[in-house]
């Protein structure tokens, strides 16, 4: 399970009952004690309607499928209007008889600050089973649990997909081999720092092509999952989409590759290679 969790917390991975945002108590969205204003981020990079569908691969073995879309949805939370991402896990062939997994994760970010409003999670991997929503008050700087839990956030703090998304806004363009980008993201009710290390940039060739990329590294915790830093990489395109094009993760056990397979909807041209 830990090993596809960190596969969707880097591109940031049962069919359940869809979330309803008419649950949502907007009690919790009083601004009567606002700690600071929310910021603007410039988003150029995804838009409502994008698609992207990715393979994944354990060792030889074809995995399971991911999706990962923004709805045309246009929902209101709190009196702001929110991008609504739905990421969907399935597994399939002989993985899926062996590991059966079907995973949902929602999250609706807004649309000015690029911060999630409500999360939900419904994890269904090999019989280990998480149900989790979260709902976010970033005025006053606190998170909801479904099981009535408040706990304090930084300013800024994303949700394991809003983090993606967020992830994908950031100026890249004077990025050096060596730096560091830093995010902060609450999950399993604690907040969890997401470093990543920029690389360099290299053409990948997939199945749709040869894309130019960024190479990421995430910095991860060594001997628990993997066994070197150098085990976990990412490339996403050399454009201002920054979408997943490829990742490669070295496990304790195997390895896990994951690569693009469609996309529809993008806000900019892909960066592929004649």
């Amino acid at each position: 399970m830990k090993k596809i969790v960190i596969i969707w917390l880097v591109i940031a991975g049962v069919t359940c009952l869809s979330f309803q945002s008419n649950q949502i108590d907007l009690s919790f969205y009083k601004q009567d004690t606002v700690l600071k204003e929310l910021p603007v981020i410039k988003n150029e990079a995804f838009k409502r309607g994008e698609e992207l569908t990715f393979r994944m691969r354990y060792g030889f073995i074809e995995a399971g499928v991911a999706t990962l879309s923004v709805t045309s949805e246009e929902q209101q939370i709190g009196g702001r209007k929110t991008y609504h991402v739905v990421g969907l896990g399935t597994s399939k062939g002989t993985f899926d008889f062996f590991y059966k997994v079907r995973d949902r994760y929602e999250t609706y970010i807004d649309e000015k600050a690029i911060i999630p409003w409500v999360f939900v999670r419904r994890v269904s991997e090999g019989g280990y089973i998480i149900h989790q929503d979260y709902v976010f008050n970033h005025f006053l700087q606190k998170v909801s649990t479904d099981q009535g839990t408040v706990y304090d956030i930084k300013p800024n703090m994303q949700d394991m997909l809003s983090a993606f998304y967020y992830a994908r806004t950031m100026d890249l363009s004077n990025a050096k081999p060596g730096d560091i980008f830093t995010l902060s993201c609450f999950m399993d009710k604690a907040i969890f720092p997401l470093q990543i290390k920029f690389i360099g940039r290299e053409n990948v060739k997939i199945s749709l092509g040869t894309i130019r990329c960024l190479k990421f590294r995430p910095v991860v915790q060594q001997g628990r999952v993997f066994k070197h830093e150098e085990d976990l990489n990412i490339w996403i395109s050399d454009d201002k989409n920054h979408i997943p094009v490829k990742g490669q993760a070295d496990v304790l056990v195997g390895s896990i590759k994951i690569e693009l397979t469609n996309y529809s909807g993008l806000v900019n041209p892909i960066s592929k290679v004649d």
